[in-house]
């Protein structure tokens, strides 16, 4: 007997039942624009504090790669050491 047998274990069946699609996939932007009406309104004030800050980080980041001179952008080359 198959060890597999043993703990009752059975390969998959990977194409047995379709894949469900989604209820809306084939509704328009607009349609799908209505259904951000369902977001509970107390959820919305967190969304813009949390767009606000990743706005602010990506602003940050890119402000510090941009204007930093001092920034390692690459290796140490061996001719490059001071002695």
């Amino acid at each position: 007997m198959h060890p597999s047998r043993l703990l009752g274990m059975q390969p998959t069946r990977r194409y047995a039942f379709a894949t469900p699609k989604e209820p809306q996939s084939a509704h328009t932007i607009s349609q799908r624009l209505r259904t951000l009406k369902k977001i509970p309104p107390e959820l919305i004030p967190l969304g813009v504090v949390l767009g606000v800050a990743i706005a602010a980080a990506i602003y940050s980041s890119a402000n510090k790669l941009m204007t930093d001179k001092t920034l390692r952008l690459g290796r140490n080359r061996p001719e490059d050491r001071e002695h």
